[in-house]
């Protein structure tokens, strides 16, 4: 059992390693923003597929840790792209 679940994580892994080609080539923000999402979902599962099969301590804190950067990553690009609201954004400053 621990051999395929590691062998799961190699193939999460380069699914992740697809996503990396992708931010640096991606056509708009947009596109390297949900690359980048897939790759912090690809490593949330790599890393509880491998704290599973090693039985290593520690290592699934540091998926959820990785999970709530993704999450923040995500909500500060929305905050990011969307318009400015008030009396100056219609002039433009």
């Amino acid at each position: 059992m621990t051999d395929f679940l590691l062998a799961t994580a190699g193939v999460i892994l380069f699914t992740v390693a697809v996503g990396l080609v992708r931010i640096l080539s991606g056509p708009g923000d947009a596109d390297r923003m949900m690359a980048a999402q897939l790759i912090g979902t690809g490593g949330i599962g790599a890393l509880l597929l491998i704290a599973a099969a090693t039985g290593a301590r520690g290592v699934d804190d540091v998926a959820l840790g990785l999970a709530l950067l993704a999450a923040f990553a995500s909500a500060a690009f929305v905050n990011s792209a969307a318009p400015a609201e008030g009396p100056d954004a219609a002039d433009g400053q």
